[in-house]
């Protein structure tokens, strides 16, 4: 997407260590965590076996969860795996998948259709949306995308629920017409990215006619939105991320996209053309993980490490074994 769901800095990009004994072990330097990969319905995989595959991410919770479990996957299957998790921002990640820099990473359908291939009308369709993004991806790019999980964790703005509840706002329609006849309390907490995009807050504006004055369109990092809206002090209406595990923590109200403007951002694996013509087998293997990722999953692997503070490679390891991934 586009950056998604809460900046963390409890990863950084560093070096797997495998060590030998009870399986492949797998820790990060900054995760505070060291997670075993044991047998499970994860096999090895022959043209796998003593090869480095260099795993990147965003630097967002949800993205870095991706990346983890794609290097537990792999790690599984008998691959030596490289750290790159955690680079900023969509367009560095994206530009070290094509360079080679990065073997696999996971992106967004509905960023890659507005961002990297440069349409300005998303398709309202998943299943259309993803078709149209492989097709194009792979003939201009040479980019391989895997299958799409099912989540779709796309743009939305909140405001806390007694907020709601006091000024009657469900829908980014009611929150256009609030604007304008309050524009006193219509303040908002945006981060980077989505101030700039296509996708984000200049699109939406238009589309719902909402008109705001720019001193009341504060700049922050994606994690302190959620805090500053729930708080109600340097804004009342928050930039979120629909599978952000924080939603519900901090009792925040997601106004509905009435008008269907935001793109759909389902996640999937992608993979550079010359990684995965060579190791093809990347994506087999990370396909039924990728089928159990839906909203209700995400949200509860993110609010671990966002909420309760877990480790994401502990919390990666603990999912990926309840679901018989790995032992």
């Amino acid at each position: 997407m586009r950056n998604r769901t809460a900046l963390t800095r409890l990863v950084a990009g560093s070096t797997l260590v495998a060590l030998a004994l009870s399986g492949c072990s797998v820790t990060t330097e900054e995760s505070g965590a060291d997670v075993s990969v044991g047998k499970g319905s994860i096999k090895e995989d022959s043209s796998l076996k003593g090869q480095t595959i260099v795993v990147g991410s965003k630097d967002f919770t949800e993205n870095i969860v991706f990346g983890h479990i794609t290097m537990q996957a792999l790690t599984a299957a008998g691959a030596e795996v490289e750290d790159k998790t955690n680079i900023k921002g969509s367009v560095n990640v994206r530009k070290a998948l094509l360079s080679g820099d990065v073997d696999v990473y996971w992106d967004y359908t509905g960023t890659a259709w507005i961002t990297y291939l440069d349409h300005a009308d998303p398709i309202q369709n998943s299943a259309e949306q993803y078709a149209a993004v492989v097709k194009e991806d792979k003939e201009k790019n040479n980019v391989v995308w895997g299958a799409f999980a099912p989540a779709n964790n796309t743009y939305a703005l909140a405001v806390r629920e007694e907020k709601a509840e006091e000024w009657n706002l469900n829908t980014l329609s009611d929150l256009a017409a609030f604007a304008k006849s309050n524009p006193e309390d219509a303040t908002f907490c945006l981060e980077s990215e989505f101030v700039g995009r296509n996708d984000g807050w200049p699109g939406m504006t238009k589309a719902y006619g909402m008109n705001v004055a720019a001193d009341s369109v504060k700049v922050v990092d994606t994690g302190v939105v959620y805090t500053e809206t729930k708080k109600g002090e340097a804004c009342n209406f928050g930039e979120v991320f629909t599978t952000d595990g924080r939603i519900s923590h901090l009792n925040l109200r997601v106004l509905e996209d009435d008008q269907s403007f935001f793109p759909i951002y389902n996640p999937a694996p992608t993979v550079n053309g010359e990684t995965a013509a060579s190791y093809g087998s990347i994506l087999t293997i990370l396909e039924p993980i990728v089928a159990k990722l839906d909203d209700d999953t995400l949200r509860q692997l993110n609010e671990k490490v966002d909420v309760d503070g877990e480790p994401v490679a502990q919390v990666v390891s603990e999912w990926l074994k309840a679901e018989g991934f790995i032992g």
